[in-house]
């Protein structure tokens, strides 16, 4: 908000990480890589969703990576490599990933083939409650 704003701007640069929510990190190679904070933002606005059985939710949640056998549904025309936001089967937001398959290559996939890698869950607060900001 602006008056979060306007209240950190009193703060020195050397002693502030960040004012407001920190969406992610930079990895050592400059790459950007999503924090499960930012899913709040970014799960009402998705284009491409992949919903979880309940069964797979739990795994999910472990970070493991979606298999086909725990696949509920998945969004028409979604490209091999496209970001996804993963939701249980009651249109809960539980993270994101990467789709590992295109829509058309998850109809006639092996049912132990990986379709989503995972990249954030909402498990992580638990997990990673300490660094987490």
């Amino acid at each position: 908000s602006e008056k979060l704003l306007k209240v950190a701007a009193s703060v020195p640069r050397d002693n502030l990480v960040s004012p407001g929510t920190c969406f992610g990190k930079f990895t050592k190679t400059q790459k950007f890589r999503l924090s499960v904070t930012a899913l709040d933002f970014l799960a009402p606005y998705a284009k491409y969703k992949v919903w979880v059985k309940p069964g797979s939710e739990q795994s999910f949640l472990y970070s493991n990576h979606v298999l086909k056998s725990g696949l509920g549904r998945i969004t028409e025309n979604t490209a091999q490599y496209q970001g996804v936001v993963v939701y249980s089967m009651a249109d809960v937001p539980l993270g994101f990933g990467v789709a590992a398959k295109s829509t058309q290559e998850c109809r006639k996939v092996d049912p132990m083939a990986i379709v989503v890698f995972h990249q954030a869950d909402v498990g992580e607060y638990v997990r990673n409650e300490d660094t987490l900001t």
